[in-house]
């Protein structure tokens, strides 16, 4: 869970973070070392255009990897693409859940 990444991240909102598909995403990567894409578009319900313009903007931003590799459970040449938060993109993402828990208890600051 990101709290448990970066505890003592200081609240900050993140405009980069804040648009709710890439919020969601980051919560889903934060939960795991990496995410296949297909699993993270299914969870989210969104395309594959949707998730990679998201995932190219949080990418350029630091916040995720992006990685293909071969699989051994496929027999063509298709390669997965693998995602993963980075050390920056955790704590940038407990920084905005912090702040986002801060404005629901009132504390705007």
């Amino acid at each position: 869970m990101a709290d448990d990444v970066a505890p003592d991240a200081a609240p900050r909102f993140d405009e980069v973070i804040h648009a709710p598909v890439r919020l969601r995403v980051c919560g889903l990567l934060a939960a795991a070392e990496q995410v296949e894409f297909s699993v993270v578009r299914d969870a989210l319900k969104v395309s594959d255009a949707t998730l990679s313009k998201h995932l190219k903007v949080l990418a350029e931003a630091g916040f995720v990897d992006v990685r293909k590799a071969a699989s051994a459970h496929r027999s063509d040449a298709r390669r997965l693409t693998w995602l993963r938060l980075t050390d920056e993109g955790r704590r940038a993402f407990s920084a905005h859940v912090a702040e986002l828990r801060a404005i629901a208890q009132g504390v705007v600051g």
